[in-house]
């Protein structure tokens, strides 16, 4: 069901921003951009179902403690906004720690956003956020189906706010108010560190508030994205970069 909901999700974004695009596409660079970003998108995908998914299926199953017994969706809802909250922290780790960003710095050097930069991570960097994640699922005895409703969101949300769709203004606005819209991530994305190093959240807006990390930029059709001074190189490259001396920020 994940599958088919994404999936159908992906191709109506893709579709859409095709026909209305916030920001034209630079010339030339398309086939090495899709290389890039879907072959990580396929090495994540194959590590799946034999790393990613059994870590979270042992991290629920784990019969530390009970919490108090709620009704279903009482517990759901605060699983989803305990998970969202725990995202925007590592998120926000992963700028803040070298060794975190030597692998998340991959998704940064994507120097166009739609919504293939979605999905363009670091297997590494999927890996040590299953890890680190694996302790809260424990501590919070947070079942199985939140943990697969939260991962669906959250991928449903991240394929929204990196995707290249042109919204109307008023809209955007207002649904900036509660969740992470394009425009907000995209500063996000700002290959300028100031701006790079804000607007954390993943699916709420409401951390970035709490937090103070929300950026005032406003995004731009002809705002420069990627990792500032920094260069995308190719798939094979990447694989390899966050092993590699000399990484810089």
């Amino acid at each position: 069901m994940k599958i088919i909901i994404v999936g159908l999700w992906f191709a109506a974004l893709a579709l859409i921003e095709r026909l209305r695009p916030a920001a034209p596409r630079p010339p030339g660079s398309e086939a090495p951009r899709l290389t890039r970003n879907l072959g990580l998108w396929l090495g994540n995908t194959l590590m799946n179902p034999f790393v990613t998914l059994p870590i979270s299926a042992v991290a629920a199953s784990f019969d530390l403690w009970s919490r108090p017994a709620t009704p279903f969706w009482v517990g759901l809802a605060f699983d989803l906004l305990l998970l969202d909250l725990w995202v925007y922290c590592w998120h926000r780790a992963n700028h803040r720690w070298p060794l975190l960003w030597r692998f998340h710095r991959v998704h940064h050097l994507d120097q166009f956003l739609d919504t293939t930069s979605a999905v363009r991570f670091h297997p590494g960097e999927v890996l040590i956020s299953a890890l680190a994640r694996t302790p809260l699922l424990v501590a919070a005895d947070i079942p199985l189906i939140s943990i697969a409703s939260f991962d669906t969101i959250a991928l449903a949300a991240s394929l929204f706010h990196h995707s290249n769709v042109r919204l109307p203004a008023r809209v955007e606005a207002a649904l900036r108010w509660l969740m992470v819209t394009p425009s907000h991530h995209w500063v996000h994305h700002h290959a300028v560190w100031r701006d790079t190093n804000s607007n954390y959240g993943t699916v709420l807006t409401l951390w970035d508030r709490v937090f103070r990390s929300w950026c005032p930029t406003a995004r731009t059709p002809d705002m420069a994205i990627g990792a500032e001074g920094m260069a995308d190189v190719a798939l094979l490259q990447l694989a390899a970069k966050p092993f590699a001396s000399g990484n810089g920020r």
